[in-house]
């Protein structure tokens, strides 16, 4: 069932139940209520009658003329039975009724009134003691008017029931269609989506309501598949060059060693060649790996100190360093040893600072690499600086997607892993990552890491 529909007759059936249980509460409200008005009428005219009947000789006949004129009035003599203590009619000419019976004269004896119904009349009967004797009073009056509002009550109600379902749906399935349309526009959206566009944006109603937080979460949701999409185009892209070329070397160099029979020295150097790029493929791959699996990692924190990380990445880099003729100068100005305390995943770090000062030394030119350790406001700082080949504005925004490198690394060699997976790394440790760069100067990298509790 269509969402219109499921709405429509869902708001029909709980107006209709709403109504129908509201209906018979009024209906037995107006029928508790017009009875006991009935009643209370019945017991004026039982005492009106007793009065008439039993006071004659009590009052003068000016009062009793007036009496018997209300009397007459009221109700009719047949519809009125005074009841001796020998339980035989002695004024009135209701004689032959049969639903007044001897159990009810001696109940009304016993409670001074009572009073019930038949299909058909209403009765109401009084103890009345008088100088004449002990008498019991009883009056009967025609429930038609009765049961004829109460019929009239029925079927008005009745009617507001069956116009108000007719009402509510037409109004429901307006309203629906109002109600849907920005539901249908977001369907006619989507449908218009293909691998080609699939990180176009839906456009959102704006109507602040449960429509506009899920169009806006949707559209969150598809760009980030259109960038997992893309990463693995770039993924695709990547590996096949990077693999393509240790694995052309490897292939080649086997072809060339296998047309005839060659020296040990031959031998040890295409040995070395191959294990070489093997080792390239091999890293590359681990990279990968961690990359995968790092987002959802559950690291255990421990703390360390993070100059000491900083050290252990100087040695680790201490021959490229040499083999570029690039220095790396180190400058410690935190002066509280607490403060160089980081509660993390120590691998984990050092591998994505070896990633960042590799990157800064790999792409300086003549002058040294500037790793600088500073405090601000109980924040440690890190600063890498380097003097090379900076970033160009074009590139700058990309600078970090996975596979990435920018257009002026020329043979530089790289993978375009190490910023992505140095970002992920520092993201998961709650350590403020920025980057500014200037083509052709140089780029700085400042990291942030949380306040240290006092």
């Amino acid at each position: 069932m269509k969402l219109r529909n499921r709405l429509t007759l869902l708001s029909t059936v709980t107006f209709g139940v709403v109504f129908f249980i509201t209906s018979v509460i009024i209906y037995i409200a107006f029928y508790n209520s017009s009875e006991r008005v009935f009643f209370n009428e019945l017991k004026k005219t039982s005492l009106l009658a007793a009065f008439y009947y039993l006071e004659k000789d009590e009052l003068t006949q000016f009062e009793h003329s007036t009496i018997r004129s209300e009397f007459r009035a009221t109700i009719e003599s047949s519809m009125v039975a005074v009841y001796n203590k020998n339980n035989q009619v002695e004024y009135g000419k209701l004689f032959t009724d049969s639903n007044i019976t001897t159990d009810y004269l001696n109940r009304v004896r016993k409670q001074q009134k009572i009073q019930f119904q038949t299909d058909d009349y209403f009765y109401y009967g009084i103890y009345y003691p008088d100088n004449q004797g002990n008498f019991v009073v009883f009056v009967k009056a025609s429930n038609a008017d009765f049961l004829a509002q109460t019929h009239r009550l029925l079927l008005i109600m009745t009617f507001v029931l069956l116009a108000g379902l007719a009402l509510i749906f037409i109004l429901s399935r307006y309203l629906s269609h109002w109600a849907y349309r920005p539901i249908a526009n977001v369907v006619q959206q989507i449908n218009q989506i293909d691998d080609s566009n699939l990180g176009q944006a839906i456009a959102p109603p704006n109507t602040n309501d449960e429509v506009d937080e899920l169009i806006k979460t949707y559209n969150k949701l598809f760009a980030r598949l259109s960038e997992t999409f893309l990463i693995q185009k770039n993924f695709i892209n990547y590996v096949s060059h990077e693999f393509k070329t240790p694995l052309t070397a490897i292939a080649g160099n086997l072809e060339v060693f296998a047309q005839k029979d060659r020296t040990v020295d031959e031998y040890k150097k295409v040995a070395q060649d191959a294990l070489g790029n093997i080792y390239k493929i091999e890293d590359l791959l681990s990279n990968l790996l961690l990359m995968s699996g790092l987002k959802n990692q559950k690291n255990t924190f421990e703390l360390f100190r993070l100059d000491e990380v900083i050290w252990n990445i100087y040695e680790a880099l201490t021959e490229k360093s040499a083999a570029l003729n690039i220095p790396i100068k180190i400058d410690l100005q935190v002066l509280d040893s607490k403060l160089l305390e980081i509660n993390g995943n120590e691998t984990l770090l050092q591998l994505a600072l070896f990633n960042l000062i590799e990157n800064a030394l790999k792409y300086s030119t003549d002058q040294a690499v500037e790793i600088t350790l500073s405090a601000k406001d109980r924040c440690l700082c890190l600063e890498i600086k380097d003097y090379g080949k900076g970033i160009s504005t074009a590139d700058f925004p990309l600078i970090g997607q996975t596979f990435y490198r920018g257009k002026n690394v020329g043979r530089i060699p790289g993978s375009g892993i190490g910023i992505s997976l140095s970002k992920i790394i520092l993201e998961q440790h709650q350590i403020e990552f920025t980057m500014e760069s200037t083509l052709n100067e140089g780029t700085v990298v400042q990291l942030i890491f949380p306040i240290t509790p006092l």
